[in-house]
């Protein structure tokens, strides 16, 4: 796919997709170095060469931000659970 203004290759949906599949579980920074060797091999637009990076930073940051919100969630149920079975009323005793 060209683009017409530059003459350079952007990385189309199906390129994307498979470099999202390679870096998928690399750390930022090793990421980023694999999808700069890969784009290193032709003549690809760095504005969309930096947009998929961007993007790349912006679905980690998402997926941090989720596991931080799933263990407070899991602290809060914790946290009310032992409160209610704290408060539970005791059985009588039958007399």
């Amino acid at each position: 796919m060209e683009q017409q203004n530059t003459g350079q290759k952007i990385l189309d949906p199906l390129e994307r997709a498979k470099l999202g599949f390679k870096v998928l579980t690399m750390p930022l920074e090793e990421a980023e170095l694999a999808i700069d060797d890969y784009v290193s091999e032709g003549d690809y637009d760095p504005a969309s060469v930096e947009l998929f990076k961007e993007q790349l930073a912006t679905q980690r940051h998402i997926q941090e931000k989720g596991v931080e919100l799933v263990s407070t969630g899991a602290s809060i149920v914790r946290l009310v659970l032992g409160a209610v079975v704290k408060n539970w009323p005791a059985p009588k005793a039958e007399e």
